[in-house]
């Protein structure tokens, strides 16, 4: 989320531990072929050594060995043994960038989301693992923030920023090098309609033309909808509480198929307040209803499905705590002495990671026998 308020409510956010801020089409949780057979068991997590303390705002697996983040300070990290180790760099003349979002490709290639002010919204790739970055995209407008992005294809995606003038400039790759405004293809924003850059999720792609973005800020909280690949789009409501301020609305979205999706959100800055932070959907997004709130307070600012958990296995997590449910959100159980963890999101269901504040990252194994 962007506008002058951004700075003044990050800091203020952050000083309280509950700070707000897409991503994953290629690696999803959604490409499920089969319900697994084991029972439900609790994971294993793991904290793994990053050799930064910058906040992590996106995880990008690629697969259960190679995963990309990104952070704040031009920080981003790779690891290409499953995290047993993480090499982390800064970004040669990006030390003020934050990156809001990171999709990992392979483990040469990847793309970083920078969100700010103006020209400080920045899409960069790499395909040398990140020795060298190409500057593909620069905001001119002072009014931009691009807050996520996500991906049908390597070379196929689209990437969500907060409206002005009453367009969301959404630009749209199709050869994974240029960059073209479709903003006009989408709903009419409401007034101060926005994303949260918290944890990259707020958009979603799915088989090659299926695709979601949440929304908040405004009066309403929607999720807006696309089947043809964003040329043209359609919007729904969605019951999560609270929403209608400009701190409040859907932060995060996932689809396991193109039916079958969940949300989080809420008041992103109420991080001690029980909220009605979670809803599904069972007909692509055209209409949502509530699933049980997380044990945790606040805000959900980032969620995803685990693939080969029952089809219906989620992880949820937000600054006061993560929580994981067997049944899309019926119920949930805390990970215990989680907190400060935004992002999270998995290639299998050995292999999830969550990112969060001073540097740390865990892993998440759901594979042990019960």
């Amino acid at each position: 989320m962007r506008r002058p308020l951004t700075l003044p409510i990050l800091a203020t956010a952050l000083a309280a531990a509950a700070v707000y801020a897409c991503s994953d089409g290629l690696t999803t949780a959604t490409g499920i072929a089969a319900e697994s057979k084991q029972t439900p068991t609790s994971p294993t997590v793991t904290p793994q050594t990053t050799g930064t303390t910058q906040r992590f705002f996106a995880i990008s697996p690629v697969n259960d060995r190679v995963v990309w983040a990104s952070a704040r300070g031009g920080t981003f990290s790779r690891t290409t043994d499953g995290g047993r180790t993480w090499v982390t760099r800064v970004m040669p003349g990006g030390e003020t960038l934050e990156f809001r979002d990171v999709e990992g490709v392979s483990e040469k290639e990847a793309y970083l989301l920078s969100a700010g002010t103006g020209t400080d919204n920045r899409i960069y790739k790499t395909v040398d693992g990140g020795d060298t970055w190409t500057l593909q995209f620069q905001a001119t407008d002072p009014r931009a923030f691009y807050d996520c992005f996500d991906f049908w294809t390597p070379n196929r995606g689209m990437t969500f920023a907060d409206a002005y003038d009453d367009q969301f400039p959404v630009i749209r790759t199709r050869d994974g090098e240029t960059w073209v405004n479709i903003g006009p293809n989408l709903p009419a924003a409401q007034p101060g309609e926005a994303g949260f850059a918290a944890s990259g999720t707020c958009i979603k792609t799915l088989a090659g033309r299926y695709g979601w973005i949440g929304t908040g800020g405004a009066p309403i909280a929607r999720v807006l909808s696309t089947t043809d690949g964003g040329n043209s789009w359609a919007s729904s409501g969605v019951p999560i509480q609270p929403q209608g301020t400009p701190v409040s609305g859907v932060v995060s979205v996932d689809f396991r198929d193109r039916f079958h999706g969940i949300l989080g959100g809420g008041d992103i800055l109420a991080s001690t307040e029980p909220q009605l932070n979670v809803a599904r959907s069972d007909d692509g997004g055209r209409s949502w209803t509530l699933a049980t709130p997380t044990p945790f307070p606040g805000a959900v600012y980032g969620l995803s499905y685990v693939p080969g958990h029952q089809r219906l296995g989620v992880v949820a997590t937000g600054p006061s705590g993560a929580a994981w449910s067997s049944d899309e959100g019926d119920t949930w159980t805390l990970l215990p002495g989680i907190t400060n963890c935004w992002a999270v999101a998995f290639s299998s269901w050995k292999a999830g990671w969550l990112g969060c504040g001073n540097g740390q990252i865990y892993k998440i194994d759901f594979s042990a026998k019960g």
